[in-house]
Protein backbone atom coordinates (compact mmCIF):
# COMPACT_ATOMS: atom_id res chain seq x y z
CA UNK A 1 0.00 0.00 0.00
CA UNK A 2 1.32 3.36 -1.01
CA UNK A 3 2.22 5.32 2.17
CA UNK A 4 2.66 8.81 0.53
CA UNK A 5 0.49 11.70 1.79
CA UNK A 6 2.10 14.53 -0.01
CA UNK A 7 4.13 14.51 -2.89
CA UNK A 8 6.51 17.97 -3.97
CA UNK A 9 8.39 17.16 -7.60
CA UNK A 10 10.79 20.24 -9.00
CA UNK A 11 8.50 22.57 -7.12
CA UNK A 12 9.83 26.60 -7.70
CA UNK A 13 8.96 29.93 -6.02
CA UNK A 14 10.04 33.79 -6.16
CA UNK A 15 9.30 36.62 -4.81
CA UNK A 16 10.13 39.96 -6.22
CA UNK A 17 12.27 38.72 -8.91
CA UNK A 18 13.96 36.51 -5.90
CA UNK A 19 13.94 32.78 -5.84
CA UNK A 20 12.59 31.09 -2.56
CA UNK A 21 12.05 27.62 -3.51
CA UNK A 22 14.69 25.91 -6.12
CA UNK A 23 13.80 22.55 -7.82
CA UNK A 24 12.47 21.07 -4.67
CA UNK A 25 11.16 17.38 -4.76
CA UNK A 26 10.00 15.11 -1.68
CA UNK A 27 7.76 12.96 -0.18
CA UNK A 28 6.05 13.04 2.88
CA UNK A 29 4.82 9.36 4.53
CA UNK A 30 2.02 8.00 6.81
CA UNK A 31 3.44 7.52 10.43
CA UNK A 32 6.92 9.60 9.98
CA UNK A 33 8.85 12.28 11.42
CA UNK A 34 10.06 14.89 8.56
CA UNK A 35 12.21 17.63 9.98
CA UNK A 36 13.03 21.01 8.13
CA UNK A 37 16.65 22.59 8.62
CA UNK A 38 17.94 25.10 6.80
CA UNK A 39 19.26 29.43 8.13
CA UNK A 40 17.38 31.88 7.84
CA UNK A 41 16.08 32.86 5.04
CA UNK A 42 16.26 29.16 3.17
CA UNK A 43 12.68 28.96 2.07
CA UNK A 44 11.44 26.24 4.80
CA UNK A 45 8.05 28.21 5.75
CA UNK A 46 7.32 28.50 2.33
CA UNK A 47 7.81 25.56 1.20
CA UNK A 48 5.22 24.56 4.27
CA UNK A 49 2.71 27.09 3.41
CA UNK A 50 3.03 25.31 0.07
CA UNK A 51 2.93 22.04 1.51
CA UNK A 52 -0.35 23.31 3.29
CA UNK A 53 -2.07 24.84 0.19
CA UNK A 54 -1.59 28.16 1.40
CA UNK A 55 0.22 29.00 -1.82
CA UNK A 56 0.70 28.37 -5.54
CA UNK A 57 4.21 27.20 -6.68
CA UNK A 58 5.51 29.24 -10.13
CA UNK A 59 5.96 25.58 -11.61
CA UNK A 60 6.20 21.80 -10.26
CA UNK A 61 3.64 19.86 -9.04
CA UNK A 62 2.30 19.14 -5.79
CA UNK A 63 0.27 16.43 -5.08
CA UNK A 64 -1.87 15.59 -1.66
CA UNK A 65 -3.71 12.47 -0.81
CA UNK A 66 -7.58 13.44 -1.39
CA UNK A 67 -9.70 14.55 1.91
CA UNK A 68 -6.36 14.79 3.70
CA UNK A 69 -7.14 16.43 7.10
CA UNK A 70 -4.35 18.28 8.14
CA UNK A 71 -3.13 19.92 11.98
CA UNK A 72 -1.26 23.18 12.15
CA UNK A 73 0.72 24.54 14.84
CA UNK A 74 1.32 27.68 13.78
CA UNK A 75 5.61 29.41 15.07
CA UNK A 76 3.29 32.15 17.12
CA UNK A 77 -0.34 32.99 17.56
CA UNK A 78 -1.29 36.64 18.70
CA UNK A 79 -4.09 36.80 20.91
CA UNK A 80 -5.61 40.17 22.11
CA UNK A 81 -4.36 40.54 25.56
CA UNK A 82 -7.74 42.10 26.16
CA UNK A 83 -10.00 39.47 25.37
CA UNK A 84 -11.08 37.18 28.05
CA UNK A 85 -10.62 33.52 26.85
CA UNK A 86 -10.13 30.34 28.63
CA UNK A 87 -8.20 27.72 26.93
CA UNK A 88 -11.07 25.40 27.43
CA UNK A 89 -13.23 28.24 25.36
CA UNK A 90 -10.06 28.51 22.73
CA UNK A 91 -10.26 24.94 21.98
CA UNK A 92 -14.17 25.57 20.89
CA UNK A 93 -13.68 28.38 19.02
CA UNK A 94 -14.77 28.88 15.20
CA UNK A 95 -15.94 25.28 15.00
CA UNK A 96 -18.60 22.79 16.45
CA UNK A 97 -16.63 20.02 18.88
CA UNK A 98 -17.63 18.03 20.91
CA UNK A 99 -17.08 17.59 24.57
CA UNK A 100 -15.76 14.01 23.87
CA UNK A 101 -13.48 15.38 21.30
CA UNK A 102 -11.86 18.15 23.07
CA UNK A 103 -11.69 15.65 26.21
CA UNK A 104 -9.65 12.89 23.53
CA UNK A 105 -7.33 15.98 22.53
CA UNK A 106 -6.69 17.82 26.17
CA UNK A 107 -5.68 14.10 27.81
CA UNK A 108 -3.33 13.34 24.49
CA UNK A 109 -1.05 16.58 25.18
CA UNK A 110 -1.98 16.35 29.02
CA UNK A 111 -3.75 19.43 29.82
CA UNK A 112 -6.71 18.45 31.91
CA UNK A 113 -5.66 20.96 34.50
CA UNK A 114 -5.31 23.98 32.14
CA UNK A 115 -8.74 24.09 30.84
CA UNK A 116 -10.23 26.84 33.13
CA UNK A 117 -7.10 28.46 33.01
CA UNK A 118 -6.70 31.95 30.94
CA UNK A 119 -4.96 31.75 27.65
CA UNK A 120 -3.03 34.77 28.38
CA UNK A 121 -1.26 33.31 31.44
CA UNK A 122 0.35 30.11 30.25
CA UNK A 123 3.86 29.32 29.66
CA UNK A 124 5.31 29.17 26.57
CA UNK A 125 5.49 25.15 27.11
CA UNK A 126 1.76 25.17 28.06
CA UNK A 127 0.64 27.31 24.88
CA UNK A 128 2.46 24.91 22.69
CA UNK A 129 0.17 22.07 24.40
CA UNK A 130 -3.09 23.64 24.04
CA UNK A 131 -1.81 24.27 19.95
CA UNK A 132 -1.19 21.25 19.76
CA UNK A 133 -4.51 19.78 21.16
CA UNK A 134 -6.36 22.12 18.63
CA UNK A 135 -4.53 21.00 15.94
CA UNK A 136 -5.31 17.41 17.13
CA UNK A 137 -8.99 18.20 16.93
CA UNK A 138 -8.51 17.84 13.33
CA UNK A 139 -7.47 14.06 14.09
CA UNK A 140 -5.35 15.11 11.09
CA UNK A 141 -3.13 12.45 8.93
CA UNK A 142 -0.53 15.22 8.75
CA UNK A 143 0.29 17.25 11.51
CA UNK A 144 2.59 20.41 10.48
CA UNK A 145 4.44 22.07 13.31
CA UNK A 146 6.27 25.57 12.54
CA UNK A 147 9.67 25.70 15.27
CA UNK A 148 7.14 23.44 18.05
CA UNK A 149 9.58 24.46 21.10
CA UNK A 150 10.46 27.76 20.14
CA UNK A 151 10.88 29.82 23.82
CA UNK A 152 10.30 26.56 25.87
CA UNK A 153 13.18 25.77 28.17
CA UNK A 154 15.48 22.92 27.78
CA UNK A 155 13.17 20.30 29.67
CA UNK A 156 9.82 21.10 28.08
CA UNK A 157 11.77 20.77 24.19
CA UNK A 158 12.90 17.54 25.67
CA UNK A 159 9.18 16.70 26.95
CA UNK A 160 7.59 18.17 23.55
CA UNK A 161 9.48 16.23 21.11
CA UNK A 162 8.67 13.21 22.97
CA UNK A 163 4.96 14.23 23.32
CA UNK A 164 5.12 14.55 19.11
CA UNK A 165 7.13 11.22 18.67
CA UNK A 166 4.07 9.44 21.17
CA UNK A 167 1.32 11.33 19.21
CA UNK A 168 2.86 10.14 15.66
CA UNK A 169 3.05 6.33 17.22
CA UNK A 170 -0.42 6.45 18.89
CA UNK A 171 -1.81 7.88 15.64
CA UNK A 172 0.18 7.05 13.06
CA UNK A 173 -0.03 10.45 11.48
CA UNK A 174 3.00 12.04 9.56
CA UNK A 175 4.34 14.90 10.87
CA UNK A 176 6.38 17.63 8.84
CA UNK A 177 8.64 20.02 11.55
CA UNK A 178 10.67 23.41 11.07
CA UNK A 179 13.58 23.65 13.35
CA UNK A 180 16.32 25.53 14.39
CA UNK A 181 17.29 23.38 16.89
CA UNK A 182 20.31 21.21 15.82
CA UNK A 183 20.57 18.87 18.45
CA UNK A 184 17.74 17.56 19.72
CA UNK A 185 15.35 17.64 17.27
CA UNK A 186 17.83 14.91 15.39
CA UNK A 187 17.06 12.65 17.50
CA UNK A 188 13.14 13.06 17.28
CA UNK A 189 12.92 12.79 14.17
CA UNK A 190 12.87 9.94 11.35
CA UNK A 191 13.83 11.73 8.35
CA UNK A 192 15.74 15.12 7.81
CA UNK A 193 15.91 17.79 5.15
CA UNK A 194 18.59 20.13 4.82
CA UNK A 195 17.38 23.05 2.87
CA UNK A 196 18.97 26.44 1.74
CA UNK A 197 16.21 27.63 -1.40
CA UNK A 198 17.06 24.05 -2.75
CA UNK A 199 17.41 20.78 -0.68
CA UNK A 200 20.87 20.69 0.29
CA UNK A 201 21.05 16.84 1.21
CA UNK A 202 18.05 14.68 3.07
CA UNK A 203 18.43 11.54 5.11
CA UNK A 204 18.76 9.93 8.56
CA UNK A 205 19.95 12.44 11.22
CA UNK A 206 23.51 10.31 11.25
CA UNK A 207 23.48 10.50 7.28
CA UNK A 208 23.00 14.20 7.62
CA UNK A 209 25.55 15.37 10.10
CA UNK A 210 28.50 13.56 8.17
CA UNK A 211 27.21 15.44 4.82
CA UNK A 212 29.41 17.33 3.33
CA UNK A 213 26.79 19.90 2.82
CA UNK A 214 25.41 19.71 6.14
CA UNK A 215 28.91 20.37 7.94
CA UNK A 216 29.61 23.65 5.11
CA UNK A 217 26.10 25.16 6.72
CA UNK A 218 25.98 24.50 10.09
CA UNK A 219 29.49 23.76 11.02
CA UNK A 220 31.98 21.21 12.06
CA UNK A 221 31.65 21.51 15.74
CA UNK A 222 27.39 20.72 15.47
CA UNK A 223 28.55 17.91 13.36
CA UNK A 224 30.98 16.94 16.07
CA UNK A 225 28.29 17.30 18.72
CA UNK A 226 26.09 15.42 16.71
CA UNK A 227 28.41 12.03 16.78
CA UNK A 228 29.06 12.78 20.38
CA UNK A 229 25.03 12.43 20.80
CA UNK A 230 25.30 9.68 18.46
CA UNK A 231 27.95 7.72 20.31
CA UNK A 232 25.89 7.53 23.77
CA UNK A 233 22.48 6.94 22.11
CA UNK A 234 22.90 3.06 21.66
CA UNK A 235 19.38 2.15 20.44
CA UNK A 236 17.13 3.16 18.14
CA UNK A 237 13.31 2.88 17.50
CA UNK A 238 11.63 1.66 13.93
CA UNK A 239 8.37 3.34 12.60
CA UNK A 240 6.02 0.87 15.64
CA UNK A 241 8.11 1.95 18.28
CA UNK A 242 10.42 -0.87 18.70
CA UNK A 243 13.75 -0.88 19.99
CA UNK A 244 16.37 -1.66 17.52
CA UNK A 245 20.15 -2.62 17.32
CA UNK A 246 22.30 0.13 16.78
CA UNK A 247 23.20 -1.66 13.38
CA UNK A 248 20.28 -1.64 12.09
CA UNK A 249 18.55 1.51 12.64
CA UNK A 250 20.02 3.21 9.70
CA UNK A 251 18.33 0.32 7.43
CA UNK A 252 14.65 0.13 9.06
CA UNK A 253 15.01 4.12 8.72
CA UNK A 254 16.13 3.72 5.01
CA UNK A 255 13.08 1.35 4.48
CA UNK A 256 10.76 2.94 6.06
CA UNK A 257 11.16 6.37 5.80
CA UNK A 258 13.10 6.58 2.80
CA UNK A 259 12.06 10.43 0.61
Amino acid sequence: MNSDIVKLQDVNISFSGKQVVKNVSFNLHKDCITTLIGPNGAGKTTLVKIVLGLIKPDSGTVWRRPEMMVGYVPQKLHIDSTFPLTVRRFLQISRSISSEAIAQAVASVNIENLLDNSIHGLSGGEMQRVLLSRALLRDPQLLVLDEPVQGVDINGQIELYQLIADIRKARGCSVLMISHDLHLVMSATDHVICMNQHICCSGHPEKITNDPSYIEMFGAASAKTMALYAHHHNHDHNLHGDVLPANEAEHQHTQECNH
